[in-house]
């Protein structure tokens, strides 16, 4: 092995332990930072080793979900997954999952067996193609997200046909041994990737007419033809700009999906689905509510599927599947079923609340709203999404959170009222949410990503979870 890489390995090692010790988080960055800092190309020399090959996932939403699934779809098929679990998705939380890892000889144990699963953050994605050579690329959808991060969601497009467009010269370099693209049909942005493919294209979408809703949303992000301009016309739409969609102008319209769901079921906390595929059905009940879960699971068959993976372990991991940390994550605290659904943009949040209210009842919410770094700073979105859906359910809600004024303002204007409590801090949130609803009832605690990771902490050490990172 490369000193190098060897010294790499030993310094992310330290951070991490140090990180820990410290009581500063898990290192799940850190590690990539000091191991990065010795040696720069170490992505590339430690994911090499897998023999099984990598998947990257990217997209807006849903890729530490999506991952997830392909995790235990991979262990299900007798894989040993490399995946970085923690949701740190830039460069230095893939190698630092992989200094994890890695021994300090700075080898990957039982290498023959490894299949490295990496959620990739939507501006990563180029980095990552640089420095390891996928076997497939997953893309679950593109809405906007941090703009003051990212800029507009050309911005992200542009960059993820430039990511392409670098398969394509490596694969050229690399004797054909190409990267096969997984593209989401009903994502008119996503769709639009595969005239820009480096090799073969599997698209995925919903053929289930039924799971659509009345008319478009206001929230769609992309209304306009990517081909020639033109305005975009829907037989069907499920949420934002996902759906059955046609260019009125030029002909360019939605590509038949090779992996499609015919049959979707919603229900209180699980998701019926049939899927077709070339090679026959799959019937899953997801334990998992909502539509952008059954776009979560597709995404997942659809990658495992192209990696040739078996369909016995793709129905097995989704059937027994259990959510990522705070997405749908239940803890049972002193007596109250509490429930945290990441809420981090437009898109996602309307889809959080409609999922909630899908259930019968009145309901206690608490709304977490930072404007952390990797929040985005900008919090402007919050005047698009959809608090008003879940206002007719309301019995008790809070507003808390670093900008937490600006959400209570936002709520007032949702039907809410002028008298929402307001709580800066996450603990003392948490506790007059928990105090506000009664034993054996629900809380709904909906943060946005920094928030979350804070709440999500404080309820494991009262719920007796295990930290973020350890989860599996």
């Amino acid at each position: 092995m490369n000193p190098r890489t060897v010294a790499a390995v030993w310094a992310g090692k330290a951070a991490a332990t140090a990180s820990r010790l410290l009581g500063r988080g898990g290192g799940t960055a850190i590690a990539g930072l000091a191991a990065e800092r010795l040696d720069p190309r170490i992505v590339a020399h430690l994911a090499a080793q897998a023999g099984a090959g990598a998947i990257a996932v990217t997209g807006t939403n849903g890729k530490t979900t999506t991952t997830l699934m392909l995790n235990r779809i991979a262990a299900e098929a007798g894989l040993s997954p490399l995946h970085n679990r923690s949701g740190s998705n830039l460069m230095r939380g893939v190698a630092a999952m992989l200094v994890e890892e890695a021994s300090l000889a700075g080898a990957i144990p039982d290498a023959a067996n490894r299949l490295a699963i990496l959620e990739v953050d939507e501006a990563t994605l180029p980095k990552i193609v640089d420095s390891v050579a996928l076997r497939v690329a997953v893309f679950t959808n593109l809405f906007r997200d941090q703009l003051d991060r990212y800029g507009e969601v050309d911005t992200v497009a542009k960059s993820w046909v430039s990511a392409l467009a670098l398969a394509h010269s490596k694969q050229q370099t690399a004797n054909g041994k190409g990267m096969m693209v997984v593209l989401n049909a009903d994502d008119p942005a996503v769709a639009h990737l595969g005239r820009a493919a480096p090799g073969r294209v599997v698209y995925y979408g919903v053929d289930d007419a039924s799971a659509g809703g009345a008319g478009e949303e206001h929230a769609s992000d992309f209304r306009a033809c990517l081909q020639c301009g033109a305005e975009l016309a829907y037989g069907a739409t499920f949420y934002g700009h996902i759906g059955h969609w046609r260019c009125t102008a030029c002909g360019n319209a939605r590509p038949q999906p090779d992996v499609r769901v015919t049959s979707v079921e919603m229900r209180e906390d699980a998701t019926a689905l049939t899927i077709e595929t070339a090679d026959g059905d799959l019937r899953v009940t997801l334990p998992l509510s909502g539509l952008y879960n059954a776009y979560n699971a597709l995404a997942a068959a659809a990658g495992a599927i192209a990696l040739g993976l078996p369909h016995a372990a793709i129905v097995r991991a989704l059937d027994g599947f259990s959510a990522a940390f705070g997405r749908q994550e239940r803890f049972s605290i002193d007596g109250r079923d509490v429930r945290v659904l990441l809420g981090k943009n437009p898109t996602g949040l309307n889809q959080v609340m409609r999922s909630i209210a899908a259930r019968d009842g009145r309901k206690r919410f608490v709304f977490f709203l930072n404007d952390g770094i990797a929040d985005g700073r900008d919090i402007s979105w919050i005047w698009d999404t959809d608090y008003e859906t879940l206002q007719p359910q309301a019995d008790f809600v809070l507003a808390a959170g670093t900008r937490a004024e600006d959400l209570a303002l936002r709520l007032k204007y949702a039907g809410f009222g002028d008298a929402i409590p307001i709580e800066r801090d996450a603990s003392r949130a948490l506790q007059a949410a928990l105090a506000a609803t009664p034993p054996g009832e629900t809380l709904h605690v909906i943060p946005t990503y920094t928030a979350m990771l804070e709440v999500r902490e404080l309820l494991a050490k009262r719920g007796g979870a295990g930290r973020f990172w350890e989860s599996t």
